[in-house]
């Protein structure tokens, strides 16, 4: 039999690193694979945390995009929320991951199911090719000024360019270049990308900027999001607590409290129940 109690302090308080020691001494001392017996013992949405805060952290995101992509209609929002916050270094081992577990390549995955401007942001977003300099107000000042020029200023939209600079500059020059546009512009780039685009590259580009600009707001909002409204998005709700455990989920609960005048516990509490509810709220404690 499981004793649930003890499952969630031995998962919950640990680094995803600890866990696949955990799983290793596991099958040392007991001849058997964990994520099986987890999943033979535990069922529901408790199962599906337990498991997704045990698998390796690139493993974890190559599956969610994998389910993105190939589930039921490509669920454009998820790709874009994983491959525009992550870093570099981690967008190479989701790659790596991915090819290794599918036996094909993310980027074939995401250019055959996607199209037109949205897929070039996506391929690009792919490279993981974001610069790594400190912020740089010249530099800034000149790729507002290609913003602009490229959208606000010409008749028809230079989609390129956008591109090109939303998925290349780090976090920090991107919030100095939206400074430096809204000057130029006297409308914030929001404003700006909800003139100039439509459909599925206006919405990807909106959480590019959102995501640079401050990710514990963004993904507050994307918990909130899961939460709110009749039923719960529970793939939703356990991939964001998941992803952002061990990154900023002290931040993400601030942010929270701020936004909604209420606990992300709060809204964990009146949104699921019994062990998956208590494994939730000790991994955001």
């Amino acid at each position: 039999g499981t004793n649930e109690k003890t499952l969630i302090e031995i998962i919950a308080n640990r680094s995803n690193k600890q866990r696949q020691a955990i799983r290793e001494s596991y099958k040392q001392a007991f001849g058997r694979d964990l994520m099986k017996d987890i999943k033979s013992e535990i069922g529901g949405n408790f199962c599906d945390l337990a498991i997704a805060l045990m698998e390796p952290s690139a493993l974890f995101d190559a599956k969610c995009l994998y389910g993105a992509i190939k589930g039921v209609g490509t669920t454009e929002t998820t790709l874009v929320e994983i491959l525009a916050s992550r870093t570099n270094q981690q967008i190479k081992e989701i790659r790596e991951v991915y090819k290794k577990e599918y036996k094909h390549e993310l980027e074939k995955d995401i250019t055959g199911d996607t199209s037109g401007d949205f897929r070039k942001l996506l391929v690009s977003l792919n490279n993981g090719a974001r610069d790594g300099s400190p912020p740089n107000e010249e530099h800034a000042k000149i790729d507002a000024e290609s913003l602009y020029k490229a959208g606000e200023k010409k008749m028809g939209t230079d989609e390129a360019t956008f591109n090109r600079i939303l998925c290349t500059r780090s976090f920090g020059q991107l919030r100095e270049i939206f400074r430096q546009y809204k000057k130029i512009s006297k409308k914030d780039i929001i404003k700006a990308i909800e003139s100039e685009f439509s459909g599925d590259i206006e919405m990807a580009l909106k959480m590019v900027v959102r995501i640079a600009e401050c990710p514990p707001s963004f993904f507050a909002k994307r918990l909130h999001d899961s939460m709110k409204g009749a039923g719960t998005k529970d793939d939703a709700l356990i991939r964001l607590v998941v992803t952002r455990s061990e990154v900023d989920m002290v931040e993400i609960k601030e942010r929270f409290q701020a936004m909604y005048k209420s606990s992300l516990e709060k809204f964990i509490k009146g949104d699921t129940s019994g062990d998956y509810e208590k494994l939730l709220l000790a991994v955001i404690s």
